[in-house]
């Protein structure tokens, strides 16, 4: 899909919706804007698109109940928050769909789910059959028993990833401003963007951080989200809550963001964008090459640092002698295992250890190209 004409004849839609859009000034959840994006997510249903909504909103949704006066800042509490919170929010959706004839089924998941096989698998294989059955699949973070994924900006992430996990053919962000800025929405003289092509169109954009006082996020997710999503060919439209109609229906509202790569592998996809390094291996100019250009494995002999404490199967960033990280990947051995390894040939492995073939400290099918370099 290369303009937002397709969008309506779009086979499979995802469409993420934040807290900051379902809660009141009261911290209550804003019923009326709920209703309002069941309504036309019923619609499309109707009109033969399936939908799977990635929705915020369990924390904020239990704030008013427990009586606290703010979003909670530690993780107990927000956790509690989110267990009660999760179960309001369900209702809701539940009985706002009904009114249309709709079911709907809960799916919470972390980022990191989607790496692991057996449980990538289970989540594609459970919204996959969601979907055959007519229910409309409301995706949440898992945020109850979440360690360090309550943080900044997860459920846009996680929303690009889900798209591209049920292939959709269109990601709808839905927030509380009506479309990327070239500035401060709230600055005179700043415009919309419309169009977002590629990369370059971003140059000269001028994005804060920072969200609301009950949501997480901020631009800089979204555009995270969007570059997450674009670079597996899955187009996006950024806009706000009240104009998601208008979106699905291929009007020019929003940010429209094409689609600037293939279809990859979710767990490629995970490890470029998503996520959280533990650790960087520096590497000299041979095996840079190798790794960019010669589609190699990083052997330990073109280590020439290792920084951070990490463990096999965690991800770490790939970086020349000059601190360009050019790729990620992930590690086949600790920490502690690399920096005895680090520029000792196969050979001299070999001899130290008795292995007939010693693992690749990265094996080339656990990594991924971030820069070219």
């Amino acid at each position: 899909m290369q303009d937002r004409a397709g969008i309506p004849r779009a086979a499979r839609v995802v469409v993420k919706i934040g807290s900051s859009s379902l809660t009141a000034r009261d911290g209550r959840l804003n019923l009326p804007r709920l209703y309002s994006l069941v309504e036309v997510l019923a619609d499309r249903r109707d009109a033969g698109q399936e939908v799977v909504l990635v929705s915020s909103g369990a924390i904020a949704a239990g704030i008013a109940p427990l009586g606290l006066p703010v979003r909670p800042q530690d993780l107990a509490t927000a956790q509690a928050t989110a267990s009660v919170g999760q179960g309001i929010l369900m209702a809701r959706y539940t009985e706002a769909f009904a009114e249309h004839g709709r079911r709907v089924g809960q799916v919470l998941l972390t980022a990191e789910d989607l790496i692991r096989r057996q449980h990538y698998r289970n989540a594609q294989r459970a919204l996959e059959r969601l979907l055959a059955l007519g229910v409309v699949p409301i995706v949440n973070e898992n945020d109850t028993v979440a360690t360090d994924e309550i943080r900044f900006g997860d459920n846009d992430r996680l929303a690009a990833l889900v798209a591209h996990l049920v292939r959709a053919d269109v990601l709808v962000l839905l927030t509380d401003v009506d479309g990327l800025y070239d500035g401060p929405p709230s600055r005179p003289g700043t415009r919309r963007v419309p169009e977002v092509r590629g990369p370059e169109d971003l140059e000269n954009i001028e994005v804060t951080g920072r969200g609301t006082a009950i949501g997480t996020g901020g631009m800089v997710t979204k555009l995270e989200a969007a570059s997450i999503a674009t670079s597996a060919g899955v187009p996006v439209v950024l806009t706000a809550a009240d104009n998601a109609a208008q979106a699905l229906a291929g009007e020019p509202v929003g940010t429209w963001f094409a689609p600037t790569g293939r279809r990859k592998s979710t767990r490629r996809l995970w490890l470029a964008h998503a996520a959280r390094t533990n650790g960087r291996l520096v590497l000299d100019d041979g095996a840079v090459h190798a790794i960019t250009h010669g589609k190699r494995s990083l052997l330990a002999a073109g280590i020439v640092d290792v920084e951070g404490d990490f463990e096999p199967g965690d991800p770490v960033e790939l970086a020349t002698t000059g601190g360009v990280v050019m790729a990620r990947g992930i590690v086949g051995h600790s920490a502690a295992e690399v920096a005895q390894m680090r520029g000792k040939t196969t050979a001299e492995l070999r001899l130290e250890d008795g292995s007939r073939h010693p693992r690749a400290v990265v094996h080339r099918d656990d990594l991924v190209i971030v820069r070219r370099y």
